[in-house]
């Protein structure tokens, strides 16, 4: 009799973690997923530049996609610059206006100054390339935090998140034994560095020690069905996870209760990031349909605190 009590306590926490609030719904039911770019290749990214442009990489393409007030256009390519451009995934722009990227193909991490020069960031550690870089995120003081995944297993935990200096430029070890570390965030409400272990099908979130060191790790949220891939902050604080496979966005309260849950226009969501100028607008990047959407929220219309 206890261990079926206790099984109906925990399938009761489990359908109220996962209970939708309708009065908490930060996006319109109403509200409709806009196509702003086609004709991508396993578009990733994206990443805003605090202006008028976001860019997107094309995973499977090699090149970088621009969209900026309604226009795309190829921002960088393999075919322009072949030495360093290979395969690129995760985006990022840095304090100083330049486009910072996961560069998997080749296993480095590079930065795009503002007037398009192309240079190696980071390009391994203690001697070794990285496995597969995937993407990346900064603090409030520039330094650069980043997943390295290499077997999709969650019985091979040979996943790492590496730390890059802004002062330094030098590159830290400070997570490893993950399994596919995937997207990855600082909120800017308890500063935690939160983590998808895709593999896991589960969100992490740390610590981070003035040492720049990651302490205190704790499941922030379990979903099962697809793969938790990228992730982004709104100014309130809640999480945004998009669901590779499983056509779904989630945003969660920043204890960890999902508030909503919006359908994808395809079942393949890879990544979020919010762009305009009010930051009130959210964007999607989806592979099965190799597109960029973007949806209006209900957010307050004030720029984000942000950590990017």
């Amino acid at each position: 009799m206890k261990n079926i009590l206790y099984l109906i306590t925990l399938i009761m926490v489990f359908i109220s973690r996962f209970t939708v609030n309708l009065n908490a719904q930060i996006i319109d039911i109403n509200e409709k997923w806009v196509k702003v770019a086609d004709a991508l290749n396993f578009p990733e990214g994206p990443a805003f530049d605090g202006k008028f442009t976001i860019c997107i990489s094309n995973c499977y393409g090699g090149w970088i996609t621009r969209y900026s007030e309604g226009v795309k256009d190829t921002f960088i390519s393999k075919v322009d610059d072949s030495l360093l451009i290979e395969k690129t995934n995760g985006l990022a722009f840095g304090y100083d206006g330049s486009l910072f990227v996961c560069e998997y193909g080749k296993g480095k991490i590079l930065r795009v100054s503002p007037d398009s020069r192309i240079e190696v960031y980071s390009d391994g550690y203690k001697g070794e390339k990285f496995n597969r870089p995937n993407d990346l995120t900064f603090d409030k003081n520039g330094n650069l935090f980043f997943t390295d995944p290499k077997s999709y297993d969650k019985n091979m935990l040979d996943g790492r998140i590496f730390f890059v200096d802004a002062n330094t430029k030098e590159t830290k070890l400070i997570e490893d034994s993950l399994a596919f570390p995937n997207g990855i965030n600082i909120s800017p409400i308890d500063g935690k560095l939160y983590v998808c272990e895709s593999a896991k099908q589960k969100i992490f979130r740390y610590t981070i020690t003035k040492e720049n060191e990651l302490i205190d790790k704790q499941e922030f949220v379990e979903i099962p069905g697809g793969d938790p891939d990228g992730i982004e902050f709104d100014v309130e604080g809640n999480l945004y996870v998009a669901h590779f496979g499983g056509k779904t966005i989630y945003i969660f309260l920043p204890e960890g209760k999902l508030i909503q849950k919006i359908e994808t226009p395809g079942s393949k969501p890879t990544n979020l990031e919010f762009g305009d100028a009010d930051y009130r607008t959210l964007y999607l990047t989806e592979v099965e349909t190799n597109s960029l959407y973007n949806i209006k929220t209900k957010l307050p219309g004030k720029k984000l605190i942000t950590n990017k």
